[in-house]
């Protein structure tokens, strides 16, 4: 099948969180800051986290005890999403029409086998994101891409299969050794993880490693090594991985 139009990489995760408040203050020690934030009945509801003008971190307070902690959804940033539709619908993925959401852009959703969302949008001139470029910013941001995340699930070659076959993800080379998926016409990917857990892993991109280090030290926070690259787990469990930048 031909390959869905090309995406710029990802757009967000979203993670719902038991504590707003301890959430924001981690992401703010890895140099983030909050672009803005949504209520309603005076109490905050979203919380917009950036990390560069086209990544953001979205961050919902639980609001039940029911509800579960960790990812909710991770969005795909499309340069042209109703193009991108037609082709997903002739894939038979499902979507849902194209709408305005409440920060000003388009976006639309779909469910993958196991009921979890994966969302699509398109930045709008002038929407709250695309009004915000160039500001949060601020000199204590070290890091400076959402490069991959690790998505939670029960059936993992099932989930694989779909976002091959319908989303059209490119699969890792079986001799990789990797569950790794390519987001189409992007470098930035996402990982099938087989596990009970709704805890995730976020990959990071830094490039100056000693800096990232030295940074994470000032911040009090304790990394452990991973791969080559340094971890830290957030007040939900949710890991953080910093990895080098590789200049291309």
């Amino acid at each position: 099948m031909a390959q869905p139009a090309d995406l710029v990489g990802i757009a967000h995760v979203a993670l719902r969180v038991s504590d707003l408040g301890k959430s924001r203050a981690f992401y703010e020690k890895l140099g983030f800051e909050q672009a803005f934030e949504f209520s309603e009945a005076g109490k905050v509801t979203q919380s917009f986290i950036k990390i560069n003008d086209r990544q953001f971190i979205e961050l919902y307070p639980r609001s039940q005890e029911t509800q579960v902690i960790g990812l909710m959804h991770v969005c795909y940033d499309s340069t042209d999403i109703r193009v991108l539709r037609e082709l997903l619908v002739r894939r038979s993925a499902d979507p849902t029409e194209v709408k305005k959401a409440r920060a000003g852009n388009l976006l639309f959703v779909l469910h993958d086998p196991e009921d979890q969302v994966v969302e699509y949008t398109q930045y709008l001139p002038e929407s709250l994101h695309s009004q915000d470029h160039g500001k949060h910013l601020g000199p204590n941001r070290f890091v400076e891409h959402l490069g991959s995340i690790a998505i939670p699930v029960k059936h993992g070659q099932a989930e694989r299969d779909f976002y091959a076959e319908k989303l059209g993800f490119s699969k890792a080379e079986p001799a990789e050794g990797s569950q790794g998926l390519k987001v189409p016409g992007s470098t930035d990917s996402v990982e099938i993880v087989e596990t009970g857990k709704s805890t995730t892993r976020l990959y990071f991109l830094v490039t100056n490693f000693k800096q990232a280090g030295r940074r994470l030290q000032e911040a009090g926070m304790a990394a452990s090594k991973d791969q080559g690259g340094m971890m830290v787990t957030d007040p939900d469990g949710n890991q953080v991985v910093l990895a080098v930048r590789r200049v291309r």
